[in-house]
């Protein structure tokens, strides 16, 4: 089967550097975007989700997303791990293009289309956490979390469940780590899913609405989770209605709707939006 093919001249031009930035201990070069969306689109047939999303994410920051439902938040953060494909425009993690690889046909500078093995490979600097916790029932806690790091990473089993005991411990976990999801709560849940992302030493989080399936009083838990990786310069995009997560803890936020960036800055637009839209969606959510 033909591979598909883009002309590097079809690629949009880049985007002004975001301007607000933060050195920390973080895996990702300092100097390069942890993520680089350029004029990036998304139509599932006639539904055009994204129209054009250019965003910078430097590394050792935290960016949220904010906006009402069926803005693109959800699908955006899809591309990114490349669970959904790209209908136009470009993102790069940590300096690489994702989904593409650069060959030379005829003289011609083209981008063809990853196999599995080598989009697999990309996905293993970026862990996500879902709305859903998709745990494995059948499976201990501990299970669950040395999954992907044996199957998928090959890591030896003894190494495997030393760290994964890490990553437990690490969200408050490790004294359940022989309880089965059914035992736990949707919370406790929520921070073993994020444990096991972190099993797969990724260099960037992904956070698609991690508290929305949680009673308001199991929501503190995961969040007070998300603060502490934030404050050890975890690089995260968090998709979230937690305005107060938002104010506290974000070095960026991006306000969509309607598939376009309306309002992007730092904390400061909470207080201060000036896109009627932004204003909007605050007063309903505040």
């Amino acid at each position: 089967m033909e591979k598909n093919t883009t002309t590097i001249n079809d690629l949009p031009a880049a985007m002004s550097p975001s301007e607000k930035q933060k050195s920390v201990g973080n895996p990702v070069s300092n100097t390069v975007p942890a993520v680089k969306a350029t004029q990036v689109h998304k139509a599932f047939g006639d539904l055009h989700v994204l129209k054009g999303i250019d965003m910078e994410v430097m590394p050792g920051t935290v960016t949220v997303i904010l906006g009402p439902s069926g803005s693109g938040k959800s699908t955006f953060l899809r591309l990114i791990n490349q669970l959904e494909t790209l209908t136009g425009g470009s993102i790069e993690v940590d300096g690489e293009l994702i989904g593409y690889k650069h060959v030379n046909r005829a003289g011609e500078d083209v981008l063809q289309t990853l196999n599995d093995k080598e989009m697999a490979r990309q996905r293993e600097k970026l862990g996500m956490v879902f709305q859903r916790f998709n745990l494995f029932p059948h499976r201990t806690v501990l299970q669950n979390v040395m999954e992907a790091p044996v199957h998928v990473a090959k890591v030896p089993k003894k190494q495997a469940r030393e760290e994964a005991l890490k990553e437990l411990e690490r969200v408050g976990m490790g004294d359940r780590a022989n309880y089965y999801p059914m035992q736990l709560s949707g919370g406790q849940q929520q921070r073993v899913a994020i444990a096991r992302a972190l099993a797969m030493k990724p260099k960037i989080m992904l956070f698609d609405e991690p508290t929305s399936a949680l009673d308001p009083e199991l929501v503190g838990e995961v969040l007070a989770v998300m603060r502490s990786l934030a404050d050890a310069g975890m690089t995260m995009i968090v998709v979230t209605h937690e305005i107060g997560f938002a104010r506290e803890v974000a070095d960026q936020i991006v306000f969509m709707d309607g598939g376009v960036v309306v309002e992007h800055g730092g904390a400061e637009i909470i207080e201060h939006p000036q896109e009627p839209r932004f204003q909007d969606f605050l007063s309903h959510v505040l």
